[in-house]
């Protein structure tokens, strides 16, 4: 609990991968969550997928291509090395966690074993500051090529956490552009709102203050790195890739920034760099933009339009 629980430090981790390296990527996160506790912070936020890395070849080397042996070998490799939470692989992030008193939003892709372990989901993991995994959001819809790897998930983790005085929730990437789950997180407190993305600039430059100023919020963007430089010697059909990319110094450049809930920036989009950028929020700004819009208080009304959310968990079997 912060000293202060209606002031928090946020900080926004702005790294790479060890693409697609399971194991070398959670040790990363592990590392940056104790710099990051380190710092003093209260909550440390990682990009999209970041564990272990955002699918950047189906776009680069004809994933639609039916039957394809590279692309069968892309996703084979992908689910390897896929996070299998009920197998224990985000034990080194709760316990970093645990140790450093500080809350966590990772973006991962995820193998649930409800669902055969080989589909795959873009899941927003939160951990609170005594190690536990508290909620597992799957993206409601991939985003254009990114269907052609992840699965549509549910509404399940659409919910928000007590951080001090906070209340926190989150997206992933385009999720943030779809106004009845951002209405769901409204509808339950939130103030804090975190957007995770792969990384790119054009993606947070104008959602970010949008989503501040529609929320009355404080709006983090939090992107990843993916320097073309690191793209692993053994990944399947690397010179394909390689060729694909050629003369890119970046498949994602970052752009992690935060907006007070005026809008105005609190850290301005950082680009091209990798490291932890960190702010103090007061709760206190939101009460003040609150006064004249409150998009789940007295600026609803909830006589005229209301939203349902199904919360379960979808699976094709159910056993009595």
């Amino acid at each position: 609990m912060p000293s202060n629980p209606n002031v928090i430090t946020v900080s926004l981790a702005q790294i790479s991968p060890v693409w697609l390296n399971k194991s070398a990527t959670i040790e990363k996160v592990a590392n940056c969550i104790k710099q990051a506790a380190a710092e003093d912070a209260d909550l440390v936020a990682f990009g999209e997928a970041l564990a272990p890395g955002y699918p950047f070849w189906v776009e680069l080397t004809g994933g639609a291509k039916f039957n394809s042996k590279e692309q069968k070998s892309y996703f084979a490799h992908y689910v390897r090395n896929a996070i299998d939470i009920d197998a224990g692989d985000l034990a080194p992030v709760c316990e970093a966690a645990k140790k450093g008193e500080v809350a966590v939003y990772l973006g991962t892709i995820e193998k649930p074993r409800d669902r055969t372990g080989m589909s795959l989901y873009c899941s927003m993991v939160y951990i609170d500051a005594t190690g536990e995994i508290l909620s597992v959001h799957r993206k409601l819809m991939p985003t254009y090529e990114e269907r052609l790897v992840w699965s549509p998930g549910d509404g399940h983790g659409l919910v928000t956490h007590k951080l001090g005085n906070f209340r926190v929730g989150g997206l992933n990437c385009w999720e943030n552009w779809m106004p009845l789950p951002r209405a769901a997180l409204y509808g339950q407190g939130e103030t804090l709102h975190v957007a995770i993305w792969p990384g790119a600039l054009r993606n947070t430059q104008d959602i970010t203050p949008f989503l501040a100023k529609e929320g009355r919020s404080f709006s983090a963007a939090v992107s990843g790195l993916m320097p073309v430089a690191e793209i692993p010697a053994d990944l399947p059909f690397r010179d394909e890739l390689m060729e694909a990319v050629a003369g890119s110094e970046f498949l994602a450049n970052g752009g992690s920034c935060l907006a007070a809930p005026d809008g105005e920036w609190v850290i301005e989009p950082q680009v091209g760099k990798e490291g932890l950028f960190s702010a103090e929020i007061d709760l206190e700004r939101v009460r003040e933009e609150r006064q004249n819009f409150d998009p789940a208080g007295h600026y609803s009304r909830a006589d005229v339009t209301r939203l349902h959310v199904n919360r379960e968990r979808q699976s094709t079997v159910k056993f009595d």
